[in-house]
């Protein structure tokens, strides 16, 4: 009996020795993330000299060469390993989708798009098309179901907004319409206002992923303004309103007599190659290395706007340097004997401004097995205070970490209990709020493949999107408890006995 206790004692006294040895290594290595480090590289990353790091650009370009040349410093391997080749960089292929040539022509006069129309959509014809052209008032879903649309354009008055547009343009293009053309502006000024908001929003094109699926026919949406849609019939703008009068009363036999126009129109879309880049660096666990924890952040931004620089120090500056920090920590543990159980992948990953591209093409490329991937830790925007917290700037707001795994929720509680003692506020994670932070940035792309998430974030501020996102407004007192939060979170799930449950 003597000797059962003498033994129990010894292992008493070796896991509480071993235990020890982890809190210490945690603590000392967590230590190793710096206010001096985060502001070196985030003056780096968020200078003029990477003019904004747009997908696409030299400057963003700049920014992945540098996060890759840190990655291979500390020692991390490239995170893009096959038989022939190994790399950091995950190359990401894009389009650039803008508006070509595209016009319409009324009695032999051309009209040309965000001048005398505007078109919205995505069509793009080969050849110059003719239609007759249907007016049909202020849209009323009877009314149209009664017109003959095959092959022909429908002229409506409507300010029902995008969400009806779309639902009407489905429903005359599912009725053989070729074209559909709104009014929904009361003069040819209004409409100009129109037109530019248009051009600067949709004139420049968009960036996505090049499609994988034959497109179906979209046939889009043509806005015009009330003086075009009288000419196209050949009447008036007091003629047609004095009918659409009538029609609102249930008399429709002002509408039928509106004679019906012809038009020849044109749209095309002019598409280019954009290359961008996710960069990678992994660390190998020592025991579960199949199983990996994915800590990411998106390295681009909006580059120039008027003429202006938007360096994006916080948006997302401030999460690509704790991501940077971060894995220094876990390297220099691991080349001193402490490195994780579990694999880790640091993914600073491109096109989160138009439309998280590169997370979504990581999840639909993966580098490593999805179904072995644990848990997407995704920091994107931790290096300012929100007007909410200005007398308390020791929080950080989490979303998502209770959505697919409890476990991971208490997890991630108990490591800020234990070691950060920041204010956890939830208030973006509730699914009924306006803003639906969950479905906003890159973790997004992990949860919806059933990985579950934490998403680290400081609310939105005053320079959002703007030349004043500075790295002199940067709180990196703040910033560094933060990104140890994360390295704390991470370090617990690398190195615990058990993969966290999905609920």
């Amino acid at each position: 009996m003597k000797r059962f206790f003498i033994s129990l004692t010894f292992c008493f006294i070796f896991f509480h020795a071993r235990s020890q040895n982890q809190q210490s290594a945690v603590d000392k290595y967590a230590s190793t993330i710096t206010q001096e480090d985060l502001k070196d590289y985030l003056t780096i990353l968020a200078s003029d000299a990477l003019e904004g790091r747009e997908t696409g650009t030299r400057g963003q370009k700049m920014a992945a060469a540098f996060i890759e040349n840190h990655f291979m410093e500390i020692g991390l391997q490239p995170g893009i390993r096959d038989k022939h080749t190994s790399n950091y960089c995950q190359d990401v292929p894009l389009e650039i989708s803008s508006p070509g040539e595209t016009y319409m022509v009324l009695q032999g006069k051309r009209k040309e798009n965000f001048e005398d129309m505007v078109y919205f959509g995505v069509a793009n014809m080969q050849e110059e098309a003719e239609i007759d052209l249907v007016f049909g008032g202020e849209g009323q879903d009877a009314f149209i179901e009664s017109l003959d649309l095959k092959d022909k354009g429908l002229i409506v008055f409507s300010k029902a907004g995008f969400q009806a547009y779309g639902e009407m343009r489905k429903k005359v293009q599912d009725m053989g319409a070729k074209a559909l053309l709104i009014v929904n502006t009361d003069s040819l000024g209004a409409f100009k206002k129109l037109a530019q908001q248009f051009k600067s929003y949709i004139g420049t094109g968009s960036l996505q992923l090049p499609s994988k699926k034959p497109k179906g026919e979209n046939i889009g949406l043509f806005f015009i303004p009330p003086e075009l849609a009288a000419e196209m019939v050949g009447s008036s703008v007091r003629r047609l309103n004095a009918a659409m009068e009538a029609q609102a009363k249930g008399n429709n036999k002002a509408i039928k007599k509106i004679k019906t126009g012809t038009i020849k129109y044109k749209v095309t879309r002019d598409v280019k190659i954009v290359k961008s880049e996710n960069v990678l660096g992994y660390l190998e666990g020592a025991e579960n290395k199949d199983e990996l924890i994915i800590i990411t952040a998106h390295y681009d931004h909006i580059g120039r706007m008027g003429g202006q620089i938007n360096n994006g120090a916080d948006d997302d500056g401030s999460g690509t340097t704790a991501v940077m920090e971060i894995a220094q920590a876990f390297a220099k543990a691991k080349q001193d004997g402490h490195g994780p159980k579990r694999s880790l992948l640091f993914m600073t990953v491109t096109g989160e401004e138009k439309g998280l591209l590169g997370s979504q093409y990581y999840v639909e490329n993966p580098a490593f097995d999805l179904e072995k991937t644990m848990v997407n830790l995704n920091i994107d925007m931790i290096g300012r205070i929100d007007p909410k917290h200005e007398e308390s700037p020791d929080y950080v707001y989490l979303v998502g970490s209770d959505k697919l795994s409890s476990e991971l929720h208490e997890i991630s509680e108990t490591m800020n209990e234990k070691y950060t003692q920041l204010e956890l506020d939830y208030t973006y994670n509730d699914e009924n709020h306006p803003d639906r932070i969950y479905y906003r940035s890159d973790h997004w792309n992990f949860a919806k493949n059933n990985i579950p998430v934490i998403f680290y974030f400081n609310g939105t501020h005053e320079d959002y999107h703007r030349p004043t996102d500075t790295v002199d407004k940067i709180a990196f007192e703040t910033l560094q408890k933060r990104a140890r939060l994360v390295f704390y979170t991470a370090w617990e799930l690398a190195n615990r006995q058990d993969k966290i449950a999905l609920d």
